[in-house]
């Protein structure tokens, strides 16, 4: 048992972990760089051109806020919700969104290279002309995402549903594709010849034009051209 000097002591560690800010999350806490906002409602905020990297956003809700060209480089959102949050152009180098949860979210022109998608739940999200080269998107679920003209080369995409997803053009060269599901993923005008692990299985199941390259050994499904969706 604890006797009385002890349990002042306990309580008055406690009261000063909490004054310092060190045991909860400080939501009312100005935007800057290493903010803590874990698990903190922070949506609908207007943040572009903020710098918030490191920042721990793990858990917090951020539907409806925008990032446009904010730094968030290594930045936590796992676990984050990001419904038709804003992120065009910025920067999430090494960021962390796994098993994060994303409807209509917005990451034109964004910088994501290393970052992580792991089990991320994203649907019709864009990533057009982002840059989310030796990303990990393992196991998560992208369907009806928009990946044209992004670069993909050397991102991990094993296990991940893509389902109707679309790569208009995009970088794919070392982009892992083991197991992904892929039915009717669009791969008009790209080029699929230096992925990794894409097995004619498949390919059967995609859409793709006399523009598509493909990986030596396979050929082209007879049900190309697959028309609009």
């Amino acid at each position: 048992m604890m006797n009385s000097a002890n349990i002042l002591k306990v309580v008055g560690l406690s009261i000063g972990l909490a004054m310092s800010g060190t045991a909860t999350a400080g939501c009312k806490d100005h935007p800057g760089p290493g903010v803590n906002w874990n698990n903190c409602n922070v949506q609908m905020l207007m943040l572009e051109k903020t710098d918030l990297s490191g920042a721990n956003l793990e858990g917090a809700f951020l539907s409806g806020s925008v990032f446009t060209d904010s730094k968030l480089a290594k930045a936590n959102m796992h676990l984050a919700e990001l419904v038709r949050s804003s992120f065009e152009g910025a920067d999430l180098t090494e960021a962390s969104f796994e098993k994060a949860l994303a409807a209509r979210a917005i990451f034109t022109r964004a910088k994501l290279n290393a970052a992580r998608l792991v089990k991320a739940e994203f649907l019709r999200v864009t990533f057009e002309g982002a840059d989310l080269s030796g990303a990990i998107l393992a196991e998560g679920d992208f369907m009806r995402n928009n990946f044209a003209n992004a670069n993909l080369s050397g991102a991990d995409l094993t296990g991940a549903t893509l389902h109707r997803s679309v790569f208009h053009a995009a970088n794919l060269s070392g982009a892992i594709f083991k197991r992904a599901y892929l039915y009717w993923a669009r791969f008009e005008g790209t080029d699929l010849s230096g992925v990794r692990d894409l097995t004619q299985e498949q390919l059967d199941i995609t859409c793709g034009d006399a523009n598509t390259k493909l990986p030596a050994g396979l050929t082209a499904p007879k049900n190309w051209p697959c028309g609009e969706d």
